[in-house]
């Protein structure tokens, strides 16, 4: 790969988000001669620069500097205050987001980039599962899902449904759109996501009608309606399943005729049992699953026990990849919400509730600044440089924020070559005054 590839560049990138935003459809807004595009990328800039809030970010927004690497770098002509930014996007459909994750996937294809993720040769593996993101006994909006306890008392929280593409053998993990869970969709966790799910998977399938990939979920998905679904939208799957909630296919498979295959890899014990062609339960008893069963021994002793159902059929000659893709999805929860919730995206910070979409619609933006962050660390040379310098996710960002706030920067280019190498690449003169050791 080339240091610096234009198109999955940050300076490509973000040009490629702003002019998605022109195709949309978006609502007028009379009271305000502000642009959609405006104030839509001044979010992702609050996002992509990791501003702990956006009162901070209001405060130093009228600073020349950050108004000018505003429209340098982020395509903004004209900032919204706080209060506007809240407003217009407190009203804007989280849907208008869809078309720019699309965007930037499409690059990544072009790029063959997504080769590496390739998986038996021709799948890719789509990880889902969801997560909570705000929850309170007081603020609440028209969309906001509500628990109610016992005593009274009512909680109003939001929640969303994260797709990702992943590989066992790759830490970076690729972001689709995510589905925000919403107050319509049921009054418990299992009917919340099950509902998001079938907007998710039809979105998915209709936006990348071609792309071949196996959906791998935990338990709450092994229920006839969902993987019928799958079926009808051709996806494959590998899903999580209990034996308390599937007594019927777990009796079943123990009087079957099963392979057994051990493994030993590693000081690591593999141990398989596998059906093909099992009903899925006695209601539905036509429908037919394919049976793992799995037991890994550690040599310190320690014992795992897990179980799956797919459509794709168990082979001593694949058992051990179908384990190793089933587990991948646990990369969703480590490597794309915990590092939102804990590595500076401040994913559960409440950055402004609104009436209506606020919420969720700066989900999408923190998102979508993820995924970008995600497609230079696979395609930018100087991203990754600037990243291995700093040590940490964190750092990177303390150090971005602040030359972004004290320097002009013409390019996304010039600003990650100072990160990297500010001897080599001073930051520009006239602006401001930093300490060698911030940036060092």
């Amino acid at each position: 790969m080339g240091f610096v590839r234009k198109h999955l560049s940050a300076d490509g990138l973000h040009r490629a988000v702003r002019q998605s935003l022109y195709k949309e459809e978006l609502p007028e807004c009379p009271r305000s001669d502000i642009s959609w595009q405006d104030c839509i990328m001044t979010g992702l800039a609050i996002f992509g620069l990791k501003f702990p809030s956006l009162l901070q970010f209001d405060k130093h927004k009228a600073d020349s500097v950050i108004r000018r690497n505003l429209k340098n770098l982020y395509h903004v002509q004209t900032p919204p205050s706080d209060t506007c930014l809240r407003e217009r996007l407190d009203v804007l459909s989280p849907r208008h987001f869809r078309r720019a994750f699309k965007t930037i996937f499409a690059f990544l294809q072009r790029g063959k980039v997504l080769d590496r993720y390739l998986y038996f040769g021709k799948y890719y593996l789509v990880s889902i599962d969801g997560t909570g993101q705000y929850s309170s006994d007081k603020v609440k909006c028209e969309n906001c899902c509500e628990k109610h306890h016992r005593d009274g008392t009512v909680t109003y929280y939001h929640q969303m449904l994260g797709a990702a593409i992943v590989h066992p053998d790759e830490r970076v993990v690729i972001p689709l759109a995510p589905e925000p869970i919403v107050k319509s969709d049921g009054d418990n966790k299992n009917d919340c996501e099950r509902n998001a799910a079938k907007r998710l998977l039809k979105d998915l399938r209709r936006e990348h009608p071609h792309l071949k990939a196996i959906i791998i979920e935990d338990g709450l998905a092994s229920n006839y309606p969902h993987l019928s679904l799958l079926d009808s939208l051709n996806l494959q799957y590998i899903v999580g399943v209990k034996q308390g909630d599937h007594e019927f296919l777990f009796d079943w498979i123990k009087h079957a005729k099963a392979h057994d295959v051990i493994l030993n890899k590693e000081k690591t014990k593999h141990t398989f049992r596998y059906v093909n062609g099992v009903p899925l339960n006695d209601e539905h008893f036509d429908y037919r699953v394919n049976v793992m069963e799995y037991w890994e021994e550690k040599a310190n002793g320690k014992k795992q026990y897990f179980s799956w159902v797919t459509h794709l059929e168990i082979t001593g000659e694949n058992v051990f990849e179908l384990m190793r893709a089933a587990r991948a999805r646990w990369k969703i929860e480590n490597e794309t919400f915990n590092t939102l919730k804990n590595q500076g995206y401040n994913f559960e910070h409440n950055y402004g509730h609104g009436n209506n979409n606020l919420c969720s619609v700066m989900t999408m933006q923190m998102l979508l600044a993820f995924l970008i962050d995600q497609t230079q660390q696979l395609c930018c040379g100087l991203y990754q440089k600037a990243r291995q310098k700093m040590g940490s996710l964190r750092s990177l960002f303390e150090h971005a924020r602040v030359a972004f706030q004290w320097f002009v920067w013409d390019t996304w280019t010039q600003f990650y070559e100072m990160l990297h190498d500010p001897e080599a690449h001073p930051p520009p003169n006239g602006f401001g005054s930093i300490s060698h050791s911030v940036i060092d």
